[in-house]
């Protein structure tokens, strides 16, 4: 059965529990958007940290967000990219000064510290720390608590937590630079698909996969069919630019392409939701204000696709100049967030990515 936007899992029921859950989770229409977590709640945590994600299940997000990378020895780990100098503390180790280096990732040189360069037995021996410490000051205070944890030891977790509170939590996992992790011998897909079929939870909880890129989604199309507590997502990206896949294989087909109506309808053969960036459906004006919606969420709808959106973040730096206050760029700007979040929601949006899920769930009360 196609998933539209009248129909949602029941990622909130709380009798489907862990052992009690049911053998399909059952549809329910009309559900309000739904909040995903973005790297947890990365706001107010250290991102993909489990600390990050159990204050994202605890304000209220009905999927958490790990993005997945692969460590040397083949193991996903939640990282939002490969590489990790500005995540973890590997730079302060001078066991791993000489694995500093430069890598061409899609197209773009990055230079550092990579996971694929680590076994998980190394990487386990870093401690995560706040990627943007100037913006989120009050985030350091638990820079060096939490490893970086596998996706085995986050769905155990999230199992864990849904068990605890008395409500399912879905899964969003992103799969990184597919094409990137390919070349080097580290192919994503199938390691995935063998950790969620590994786990109870994740043959019946909400998992909705997400990627950059198409030729990954249509391949666990293919190996996954139309599950019923399973969900793909195509994210797109700059609309001048093409995924990564398209690039690597000599082609263009940029993401404006992608987005248009019959981009779209091609889109929903093989994925159930569609999520462009928050601009691409709102775009902002030359001072930074929000303007009057595209048509990308009715001409979704129409080809029968959810749309998801990314990301919305509290602080004035981020906000649209309409919803900023006077408190200063990195201030947190609550009653900001809950305005922007609230066009989006009447401009129809059927989910979007936060880094407070509080404030998201502020914004739909």
């Amino acid at each position: 059965m196609k998933l539209d936007r009248r129909t949602f899992l029941a990622a909130g029921a709380g009798a489907a529990v862990v052992a009690g859950l049911p053998a399909k989770l059952s549809a329910t229409s009309a559900r309000r958007a739904e909040v995903f977590g973005h790297r947890g709640a990365c706001a107010l945590r250290p991102e993909h940290t489990l600390a990050s994600y159990a204050k994202a299940i605890a304000d209220g997000a009905d999927y958490i967000e790990p993005d997945l990378v692969s460590t040397k020895d083949g193991v996903l780990v939640a990282r939002h990219e490969d590489e990790i100098g500005t995540t973890t503390d590997v730079a302060s180790r001078p066991e791993f000064a000489s694995r500093r280096t430069s890598k061409a990732v899609d197209g773009e040189t990055f230079t550092g510290w990579f996971v694929s360069d680590f076994t998980l037995a190394e990487l386990k021996t870093l401690r995560a720390k706040e990627r943007i410490p100037d913006v989120r000051v009050a985030n350091t205070a638990y820079d060096g608590q939490f490893q970086v944890p596998t996706f085995e030891e986050i769905i155990e977790f999230v199992a864990a937590q849904s068990a605890t509170i008395g409500r399912v939590v879905g899964i969003i996992p992103e799969l990184k630079n597919s094409t990137f992790f390919r070349s080097i011998g580290l192919s994503l897909e199938d390691r995935f698909l063998a950790v969620l079929d590994g786990h109870e939870y994740t043959r019946r909880a909400p998992v909705e996969i997400q990627s950059f890129e198409v030729a990954n989604l249509r391949y666990l199309r293919g190996k996954l069919g139309k599950r019923g507590n399973i969900r793909i997502m195509q994210l797109t990206g700059d609309p001048r630019k093409s995924p990564a896949d398209v690039v690597a294989a000599g082609g263009r087909t940029p993401w404006a392409e992608i987005t248009s109506v019959a981009g779209l309808r091609e889109v929903a053969k093989y994925a159930d939701v569609v999520a462009p960036n928050v601009q691409v459906l709102i775009p902002r004006d030359a001072d930074g204000r929000l303007g009057q919606p595209t048509s990308v969420i009715r001409d979704a709808h129409a080809a029968g696709l959810l749309v998801h959106t990314w990301t919305f973040r509290p602080e004035n730096r981020f906000l649209p100049r309409d919803f900023r206050n006077g408190a200063g760029d990195n201030a947190r700007n609550v009653e900001g967030s809950i305005k922007e979040i609230r066009r989006y929601l009447e401009a129809g949006i059927d989910g979007f990515f936060t880094d407070d899920p509080a404030v998201g769930r502020m914004a739909l009360a």
